[in-house]
């Protein structure tokens, strides 16, 4: 396998690099801050006028026609600034799910408001991979040529300010349905919470009787499973992505300081034990890279990949934090002042790993396609 960029998709990470960088500087970002918005309008649109959001979108819908490597390129620019822009909700739990799944008619509704960045979306799928007992799913029955959907999800990613959010709903039967269902729907309550650990702005969806066509169902009726678990992957490795370029940035920036700062008469990155963590900490970054790569490999070449892509993410979960902590540590009490940027990048790290499986879950489900007789291929389990 290669795993080197072509030209075009070392272009489309420059372009990337060259936005989130003159946009989401140090000092934008301590400003941005300081305003209290939710999100930096002003950079979603730059992102939208040069393609960047329409980056795997068909080019029908005004999009490049590219692919999930090139979003995962750009994802993992965002992560080295910390930008606040929600393209991991809008791009791939929203865009990559309706452009995969949805009729012509929903695709052509919403794909060219997403790729203009005049529409936002996410999906109400945070309680994946949680305690069954915690999970209580929207329920589903018919009246005539109408779906009614009650019930409620939490903590949906950047719900605060979507347009639109996916929806699994379960019927009398136990199979699953998925609905794309706009926020200004009658019946739909949206509860905006800031208690994320980076400060995205999520919230409760609450739906009442909400009632709709066959029309905004993704897939057929009963495939819910299915497209989740594709969405699942997809998500993990767009995390994976986030991840390479949080853990590399804070990486870089503490191997810059302990360069500098000295202690004792000596830069502190000369003392044995500060530069063994650091070499640590690259080891820890390469790790990640790596195992997302192989991933999202197989994921674009439509191969199996869910071992990858559980060993991917549990390696964005567990390694991370040994990277970020470390970066927290050595830049002494100065890491724990909330107007000096490292923090941005643990906060970001640490939300990553909690979202959409923990460690723990990562391990138990890669351990049950680790255990499965090999005479049943892992194509028939549940994970």
């Amino acid at each position: 396998m290669d795993f080197s960029l072509s030209d075009e998709q070392n272009a489309i990470r420059d372009l990337a690099a060259q936005i989130f960088g003159d946009h989401a500087s140090d000092d934008a970002l301590q400003q941005f801050s300081r305003d209290g918005a939710t999100y930096d309008d002003a950079l979603w649109q730059v992102l939208a006028e040069q393609g960047l959001l329409g980056i795997a979108l068909p080019e029908q819908a005004g999009g490049s026609g590219l692919g999930l490597v090139e979003l995962c390129l750009v994802l993992e620019e965002q992560g080295r600034r910390v930008a606040p822009v929600p393209l991991f909700s809008t791009l791939v739990l929203g865009a990559l799910p309706i452009m995969e799944f949805a009729s012509e008619a929903l695709a052509s509704r919403w794909l060219p408001q997403v790729a203009a960045g005049e529409a936002r979306l996410s999906a109400a799928i945070a309680e994946m991979n949680m305690n069954p007992a915690l999970r209580v799913p929207v329920s589903l029955a018919t009246s005539g040529d109408q779906w009614l959907l009650d019930g409620a999800r939490s903590m949906v990613p950047d719900g605060a300010t979507a347009d639109a959010i996916l929806v699994p709903a379960v019927d009398p039967d136990g199979s699953k349905t998925l609905f794309l269902i706009p926020t200004d729907t009658p019946g739909v309550e949206l509860s905006p919470v800031e208690v994320s650990l980076s400060g995205e702005r999520a919230a409760h969806l609450s739906l009442d009787q909400v009632a709709l066509t066959e029309d905004y169902i993704l897939g057929a009726v009963g495939q819910g499973g299915e497209i989740l678990a594709w969405l699942e992957q997809c998500a993990d490795v767009a995390h994976c992505a986030l991840q390479v370029g949080v853990t590399e940035e804070a990486m870089k920036r503490t191997a810059a300081y302990v360069s500098e700062r000295e202690q004792f008469g000596r830069p502190l990155g000369s003392f044995q034990a500060l530069a063994m963590r650091m070499a640590d900490s690259y080891i820890d970054v390469e790790a990640i890279r790596s195992t997302y790569w192989l991933a999202l490999w197989r994921l674009s070449e439509g191969l199996d990949a869910r071992a990858e892509v559980r060993t991917a993410k549990w390696w964005a979960c567990e390694a991370a934090h040994r990277v970020v902590c470390s970066a927290q540590h050595l830049h002494g009490g100065i890491g724990a002042d909330l107007d000096y940027p490292i923090h941005r990048f643990f906060l970001l790290a640490k939300q990553i790993s909690f979202s959409l499986g923990s460690t723990a879950s990562q391990l138990e489900k890669l351990g049950r396609l680790l255990a499965a007789d090999d005479r049943l291929g892992f194509h028939s389990l549940e994970v």
